[in-house]
């Protein structure tokens, strides 16, 4: 946290009103008001400490402030003192293997943080850049998951931002879970976890899941959880990506993850309404794209430091309704969208990403390859015929079908058993050794099925499975 030095005048208010998480201050002259998203301190009778950063200035030297902590006990008249500029956290090495909150305190009971070196998690305006010189030909770096249905339809590109959407209990969790054990592992890259508005209990196994697998050491942890404040949970995510452009600074690519980024959206609609302001015709705050965009801007490469920042986040979708605004507003800055289905869950079939759902700017011929480009899109024609083709199998039955369509009907089966996979952070649940599945076994399997190499097969043979052989 920053603090003032001895020369600098110490500027005290007082607290003069508290609704909930919302804390008026008033200052003796209008020059002692701190700016927006300055930081004041106060205490509650106990002597705990509790943190407020400024949100608006009201009429009569009053700065309006969000609470980060518990507001519980504070008192009318209690002093407030102006302590710095805005939120800091620790940075560095010292911070891997480390859980720490929004305020960069640590909270996994490891003792202080050794480092002097610390960044505002609030950054400035970045404006836009203009370059004059011809720009050159971007070069794509694709990044392996090892998970077939991820590396086939939604490759992962240096710097890009990759979207996890679904609904209560569909997987997103699992799935960002094995894309860290997998990227992180393989890769030897730095990880950041930012944990937004999710449960306790998922940030724990998140804990003991990655000290398993042995990739805690290349890994550094942020939460602002359901049961705290809604300031904590939406300046977790600024936390987050803050730590991402410390390692970033350093000429290193990292991998950003997010659970849940709905979770940052919501606490700013609770901020908005507890600040009085009048919601948009959608019900959600009137700032919600600049929110996001605030955010989502921030992820990105940089030619100037050389390391770059990629994103994965899981998004909630409020009763499966991929319409909701805030979640349009989400995925609006995404690259790739991956939604689960639920239908997929019902039937077994993890991870449950529908592809006719879903979309990738990334799956391209410049990118990927013609070899690539070429299964992937015959994949997704043979699912579309496959959905139509159920519906009609479901009225008259499959022997109704014509030779052709029986043969594309049963091969797309056999390619939607073929693209789910067992998980090494869902061995417990499946009783399956957990598989890395590279791309190049990934589009072999594919090729084999949709020419007919894999007829004599079942299609229980290829479910929850990892590469695939002829015999």
């Amino acid at each position: 946290m920053p603090v003032r030095t001895e020369n600098e005048k110490c500027i005290n208010g007082r607290v003069v009103a508290v609704q909930g998480p919302v804390v008026d201050v008033k200052f003796d002259k209008a020059d002692n008001v701190p700016n927006i998203f300055s930081v004041i301190h106060t205490k509650t009778i106990d002597k705990e400490d509790v943190v407020l950063e400024v949100a608006e200035h009201l009429p009569g030297n009053i700065a309006r402030c969000i609470s980060i902590n518990s507001t519980i006990n504070i008192q009318r008249d209690e002093k407030a003192v102006v302590t710095g500029d805005s939120i800091e956290i620790p940075i560095g090495e010292a911070l891997y293997g480390r859980i720490i909150n929004m305020l960069g305190e640590p909270i996994d009971k490891k003792g202080d943080i050794k480092t002097l070196e610390k960044l505002p998690i609030r950054k400035k305006e970045m404006g836009s850049q203009v370059k004059k010189e011809k720009a050159e030909r971007r070069s794509f770096e694709v990044f392996e998951t090892g998970i077939k249905i991820i590396d086939l339809l939604f490759p992962v590109i240096k710097g890009s931002k990759t979207g996890i959407l679904g609904g209560a209990a569909l997987g997103k969790s699992i799935l960002t879970l094995e894309i860290i054990q997998h990227i992180v592992k393989r890769y030897q890259g730095s990880c950041v976890f930012t944990g937004v508005g999710e449960r306790i209990r998922e940030g724990n196994e998140l804990y003991f899941e990655l000290l398993k697998h042995d990739v805690l050491s290349k890994t550094m942890m942020v939460f602002g959880q359901m049961n705290e404040p809604p300031g904590a949970r939406f300046g977790v995510a600024m936390t987050g990506i803050t730590m991402a452009e410390s390692i970033q600074r350093k000429n290193q690519d990292v991998l950003l993850f997010v659970d849940n980024i709905f979770r940052f959206v919501q606490a700013g609609a609770e901020i908005s309404t507890l600040l009085g302001r009048v919601p948009s015709e959608t019900g959600y705050q009137p700032t919600l794209i600049s929110e996001a965009s605030e955010f989502h801007e921030r992820i990105r490469s940089s030619e100037d430091v050389g390391g770059s920042v990629t994103s994965f986040e899981a998004v909630y979708v409020p009763a499966d309704d991929l319409t909701d605004p805030a979640v349009v507003a989400i995925f609006s800055f995404l690259d790739s969208i991956m939604v689960l289905s639920r239908e997929k869950i019902q039937l077994g079939l993890y991870p449950a990403i529908d592809p006719l759902l879903s979309s990738c700017a990334n799956l391209d011929v410049d990118i990927v390859g013609h070899r690539h480009f070429r299964v992937a899109q015959e994949v997704i024609r043979m699912l579309q015929r496959y959905e139509e083709l159920r519906r009609i199998v479901l009225v008259i039955g499959i022997d109704e079908l014509s030779a052709a369509d029986r043969i594309l009907y049963e091969r797309a089966r056999k390619l939607q058993n073929f693209l789910t996979q067992p998980f090494f952070v869902a061995e417990a649940y499946t009783g399956k050794k957990g598989e890395y599945v590279t791309r190049d076994q990934t589009l072999e399997g594919c090729e084999m099925i949709i020419s007919g190499r894999l007829d004599q097969k079942s299609e229980g043979e290829l479910y929850l499975i990892g590469g695939v052989t002829s015999r």
